[in-house]
């Protein structure tokens, strides 16, 4: 148990030197104040396969002796090697010529590559061929049939006994093969290096071969498009009237320079007329004089007549000085100036139509040199795609005619160097048959090393495992570490004997050692003051059958030897036994005390062994937590305290019901009692974790039932056959009476 566990007992409890008691077996136990949990040692998984050593025997010759039976029971394997070498590229018989395959080497993969192919089923399938007739039959002869049953093959045999080995930072690789016969085995791997040599010869010459086919294939398709697109270009040029595309083109780009520039000049002489008659348009809208406008007015007609009309208007100024308005002089000049007043307004709007229909002429002039540059530029393009087009189509037979020329040409190269031999390999050591007796399988310091450490292993594992899934308590590390209770007694297994002389064996030595391990015990209790002067002690287990009154009748009885007044309660009221133990009735006990029927003096048998009384149940109780609750319970026990100096209850295990716990607050410590291999880890610790947790003082735990046969595993120091010869002798011999 771990130290936070070891700390949940109060610290009210614990006596001033702390119990830090050493355990049997050389275990050291858990202080209830320490902090330092136990922890297996080296020592204790040696124990544990001390144990179990028969499970590794059994293990260890079980695999050993099949391991030797495999081993005698092999025929004898003979193995030949052969070696070839890469080349890093292929011999170089034309240069500028490349090979349709290509084997270079230059990079592991590459080398990787070559390897999977030595490997492949196809050179598997040529050797296989190569091996005919008797040759066969030899081959064959070691294998009669396979696996089940079922016939065995040429190339199942090949595949299993091949092994293909390239050699470390070279590029030579070891061809392997193995074979009851010797010849047979440096035969084959011999056949295995010339195949894979053939293999790649055929492969270049058949690779080469497809290649030119190919090409022949590809060079009539590509003759075929080249034709066609020439009759395509020669349609094409014929209607869009290409026969001479640039003198076309010279001619359409002076056409467009004229026109641009004619343009440019319609434009100008527009805008210029279009001022004009926008002047007038104004003049006339705002009421004012055209002749106010330099353009019209500068006009040589209109100029005249202004000076006409002015002069005219200055000699009717000097005549109205001189003559009235009806005088014919007057008159007359009056009417040669309405005269030239009319002509002038003519005049003007003579000129003012001029400047319109100047206008409208050059608006339609330039509307029509802009349509004709429209049309040349359109014409211009159109010129420039057919180029376009007329230079892609004519672009794409120069190049088809290009790829067909290198089609041809690569054709006759490729048949040409399909002509010729060129390896990538060649041997370099060929296998020669081993020497007679030097097998290499079956390998017998080997096979044996490996049965004899894959069957000591085993056995170790299969050991391990068993103690893995074994968790019953049984070692006092189990006890001290795991249950976390100090181990103050060991009991040994008790040999058949009917139960009564078993609660007894104290009083009648039926067995030296289980009375020196209930001395032992005694003495233990006695070490620390709180078990010294502890006189209530309530005994319980985990589950039933783990002998707590078995150790309470026994334990009882050592203290009545030594002169202690001793007494034992039944408490187990479920399940009464301490009248069994003791060969007595079971009419009145703790049940008819605790109602208050009867008093304790009425109930103690007094006496059964020298200074030891018993207090039975009386019965088996309807309500046993109820009684053990009640008053009556508590009286009884402070009246035997008076009466006695120890007093030992039975209590029913821990486990079952909470019986025991009902009455440990009323005693000043418990003993836990565990049987030797029975009781799981985790519901001994769970129980005794209950125990831990009152405030009532757990002296340790009492481990009953050892078996000898095992006890040195365990606890060597205290259960040693010399031990056990010597209480048989001293049981034998002793003459001298006890004190």
């Amino acid at each position: 148990m771990d130290s936070n566990l070891q700390q949940q007992q109060p610290s009210a409890n614990r006596g001033p030197g702390e119990y830090g008691y050493s355990g049997y077996g050389g275990y050291s136990a858990v202080g209830y104040g320490g902090d330092n949990s136990v922890q297996r040692g080296f020592r204790d998984y040696v124990l544990i396969l001390r144990e179990r050593i028969w499970y590794i025997i059994v293990v260890f010759l079980v695999i050993f002796s099949s391991a030797l039976v495999y081993t005698l029971s092999q025929t004898k394997i003979y193995q030949a090697n052969a070696s070839v070498q890469i080349f890093r590229s292929d011999p170089t018989v034309m240069t500028k010529v490349e090979s349709v395959v290509r084997n270079d080497v230059s990079n592991t993969e590459d080398l990787n590559t070559i390897v999977e192919v030595l490997k492949s089923a196809s050179i598997i399938q040529k050797v296989a061929e190569r091996i005919t007739g008797d040759d066969l039959r030899q081959f064959m002869a070691p294998y009669e049939k396979g696996k089940g049953g079922d016939p065995i093959t040429p190339l199942d045999v090949l595949a299993f006994n091949r092994k293909i080995l390239p050699q470390r930072l070279s590029l030579l690789i070891n061809i392997q093969y193995r074979h009851p016969d010797r010849l047979v085995a440096a035969k084959v791997a011999n056949m295995f290096v010339d195949e894979f040599i053939a293999y790649n010869a055929r492969v270049r010459i058949d690779e080469s071969m497809k290649a030119v086919e190919e090409l022949k294939i590809r060079a009539e398709q590509q003759q075929r498009k080249v034709r066609e697109l020439a009759l395509e270009l020669q349609a094409y040029r014929e209607k869009n009237n290409m026969i001479s595309l640039d003198q076309r083109k010279d001619i359409v780009t002076e056409k467009l320079k004229s026109l641009n520039l004619y343009r440019t000049q319609t434009n100008t002489k527009l805008t210029d007329s279009e001022i004009r008659w926008k002047q007038v348009q104004d003049r006339r809208a705002s009421g004012g004089e055209l002749t106010e406008l330099s353009f019209i007015a500068s006009q040589s007609p209109i100029n005249q007549l202004i000076q006409d009309v002015s002069n005219k208007k200055i000699m009717v100024a000097q005549l109205r000085d001189r003559y009235r308005e009806k005088h014919p002089v007057m008159m007359e000049t009056m009417n040669s100036l309405a005269q030239a007043e009319r002509e002038l307004k003519k005049a003007i709007e003579n000129a003012a139509a001029t400047i319109e229909a100047e206008y409208q002429n050059a608006k339609k002039n330039d509307e029509q040199a802009s349509l004709a540059l429209v049309q040349a530029q359109t014409e211009t393009m159109e010129l420039d795609r057919a180029a376009v087009e007329y230079d892609a189509r004519s672009s794409e037979l120069h190049i088809n005619e290009g790829i067909l020329q290198n089609l041809i040409s690569r054709m006759r190269e490729t048949t040409m160097k399909a002509t010729m031999e060129s390896q990538n390999a060649r041997l370099v050591d060929p296998a020669t048959p081993a020497a007679d007796g030097d097998y290499v399988s079956p390998n017998i310091a080997l096979n044996l090393g490996l049965g004899f450490v894959g069957g000591l292993s085993l056995g170790l594992a299969f050991a391990c495992f068993v103690a893995f899934i074994d968790d019953r308590v049984k070692s006092s590390f189990d006890i001290e570490s795991v249950v976390g209770l100090p181990l103050i007694g060991i009991i040994p297994q008790i040999k058949k004997m009917e139960q009564p002389d078993k609660a007894q064996i104290v009083a009648n030595n039926a067995d030296r050692q289980v009375s020196e391990a209930f001395l032992t015990l005694h003495s233990s209790l006695r070490l620390k003051d709180e078990s010294k002067n502890a006189q209530c002690i309530l005994i319980t287990s985990t589950i039933p059958g783990e002998g707590k009154s078995f150790t309470a009748t026994n334990l009882a009885l050592t203290f009545a030897a030594h002169g202690e007044r001793v007494a034992v309660v039944d408490c187990d009221l479920r399940k009464p036994n301490i009248h069994k133990s003791f060969r007595l009735e079971n009419r009145k006990g703790v049940i008819d005390v605790c109602a208050g029927t009867t008093t304790i003096d009425e109930v103690v048998i007094r006496n059964v062994h020298p200074n030891l009384d018993v207090i039975t149940t009386g019965g088996r109780a309807k309500n046993p937590t109820q009684i053990l609750n009640g008053k009556g319970f508590e009286l009884m026990i402070s009246d035997l305290r008076k009466r006695y100096d120890r007093i030992f209850f039975d209590t029913p295990p821990l486990a079952a019901v909470s019986d025991a716990m009902i009455v440990l607050p009323l005693m000043d410590g418990s003993i836990f009692t565990i049987f030797f291999n029975r009781v799981r880890r985790k519901a001994a610790q769970f129980s005794a974790r209950k125990l831990l947790e009152a405030n009532v003082p757990v002296f340790g735990a009492v481990l009953n039932g050892l078996n000898l046969a095992v006890s040195g595993y365990y606890y060597a120091q205290y259960y040693d056959k010399s031990y056990k010869d010597y209480y048989v002798v001293m049981a034998k011999n002793d003459t001298t009476p006890e004190r």
